[in-house]
């Protein structure tokens, strides 16, 4: 079985807490967990950011939604109990809770008020600029909570932003696409210092070796290097691969990396994998990424942080 919408955990939610007594959130979790029936693996799969399970996540939300309209309240930092409201709510025997049913009452209304309220003030126009309509959306898409919506929202504008470097990268030179590489290793940590690496990188040619570069800043092992550009649109294949191997053999080096544009055809990642030397093959896709995780070719537009309550704050001496 999938695992449940925040919505759909609702009921279930406010049901496990009917017996009046503080209920900490991680046994919530395990007994709805056990209820949908929601397997191991299941469990351990993570919001789009990699930092926190989707099941929890949910189970969460739904708890925060419960309680902003007065069904539950959280009276300590990892617990929550049922309020009158809530046991009121469950002797009329309902088959369904979920957003629309919450809107009747008035402390959620406030609180959806609110979220849009700060939603409309962020699209106001600048002082001079022309207004524009702002889109209406829902408060809640099916299934989505405020936590997937925005890490969606956010790896979406990264893939695109990736998709955007790698064109542009093939439309410029062989040579600067070597000094992304310099620029791209130094500050991953390789190289030494940028003229270091620049020295390096680039000058070699032969046969199939475009440069190499320390792997840390004592030059204690050196890691040899092949750019290359990729424009036909077919996946970089395995003899590209085996000509690479063959040069490191050639200067008894057993480090290299081999950075591409584009793919890498699944016989060469499998020859790659077979092999005695250590040899890393980063296609387009992983170029892109490690670009922007280390902000090359790229500039931060926004900064927008999400903030918790510090429950340890609040408590009293």
């Amino acid at each position: 079985m999938a695992i449940p919408d925040f919505e759909s955990v609702m009921l279930p939610l406010l049901k496990y807490a009917n017996n009046g007594q503080p209920h900490k959130f991680s046994d919530a979790c395990d007994a709805i967990a056990k209820q949908f029936g929601v397997t191991e693996p299941e469990l351990r799969l993570l919001l789009p950011s990699g930092r926190y399970p989707i099941f929890r996540s949910r189970v969460s939300w739904a708890k925060t939604y419960l309680a902003k309209a007065l069904l539950l309240e959280v009276p300590n930092r990892g617990t929550f109990q049922i309020t009158q409201r809530g046991l009121d709510t469950l002797k009329v025997n309902i088959s369904k809770i979920d957003v629309e049913y919450l809107r009747q009452y008035p402390e959620f209304l406030e609180f959806q008020h609110r979220s849009k309220a700060n939603t409309d003030t962020s699209t106001k126009p600048q002082k001079g600029t022309t207004p524009i309509e702002p889109e209406i959306k829902p408060i809640m898409q099916k299934e989505q909570t405020p936590d997937e919506l925005l890490e969606n929202a956010y790896w979406e504008l990264q893939t695109t932003l990736a998709q955007d470097l790698l064109k542009q990268i093939e439309q410029c030179s062989s040579g600067f696409f070597e000094n992304v590489v310099v620029d791209l290793l130094v500050a991953m940590g390789y190289g030494g210092s940028r003229k270091d690496a620049a020295q390096v990188v680039g000058k070699s040619g032969d046969g199939g070796i475009d440069g190499i570069i320390k792997e840390d800043l004592l030059g204690l092992d050196a890691i040899y290097i092949q750019a290359k550009k990729w424009k036909n649109g077919s996946p970089v294949s395995r003899p590209e691969i085996q000509k690479f191997v063959g040069a490191l053999q050639g200067h008894h080096a057993s480090k290299g990396i081999f950075i591409t544009t584009a793919r890498f055809a699944e016989t060469a990642k499998e020859y790659v994998r077979n092999l005695n030397s250590k040899v890393i093959l980063i296609d387009g896709e992983e170029l892109a990424k490690y670009m922007i995780d280390f902000n090359i070719g790229v500039t931060l537009r926004e900064t927008y942080q999400i903030k918790k309550i510090d429950f340890d704050y609040f408590i009293e001496e």
